[in-house]
């Protein structure tokens, strides 16, 4: 017998593709975007706008954002995730703005890694810092007509206390 050799493939290529757009998001593109050939799980997770907060009837949202620190705090946020689960090889963070109808998605990240621990906590973690640190406002459009501006962090305080 002789003996097995194995070698491991210090080639990392990491990628990320950070995004604010009007455009609706696609959910098929950030994936294909989070796919690499040596990964073994893409957690993908999908904001969407319901149609209540804390069971008052919303209609719709309009979201805002400081782009050019939304997108530095996205480069960040993908950053420390390459930094605290190196095996991670792909962040996708894609933002809505403008006007959105229920059910329209309004955040997509990905996260692309060889195993899928690692995904999930660096996705976690995205959202998370994301809805806390990201300059990034929406409008809630409610049933009786009228309408209020929260922050997204404002949105998590919120949903903790209701």
């Amino acid at each position: 017998m002789h003996p097995i050799t194995l070698v491991e493939n210090t080639q990392k290529i990491q990628s990320d593709d950070l995004k604010i757009s009007f455009a609706p998001l696609d959910l098929e593109t950030v994936y294909q975007l989070a796919d690499a050939d040596n990964n073994g799980a893409i957690v993908l997770m999908s904001g969407m706008v319901r149609n209540n907060t804390a069971g008052r009837p919303v209609i719709s949202l309009e979201y805002q954002a400081y782009q050019p620190m939304a997108l530095k705090i996205f480069a960040e946020i993908s950053q420390y995730i390459y930094e605290h689960w190196p095996i991670v090889n792909r962040v996708i963070i894609h933002h809505r703005i403008g006007h959105l109808a229920i059910g329209e998605i309004s955040v997509l990240i990905a996260v692309g890694s060889p195993h899928r621990k690692e995904a999930f906590e660096a996705c976690q973690y995205a959202i998370d810092t994301l809805k806390h640190n990201a300059p990034i406002w929406k409008k809630e459009h409610w049933a009786d007509g009228a309408s209020s501006w929260v922050s997204i962090n404002d949105c998590e305080k919120n949903m903790t206390t209701s």
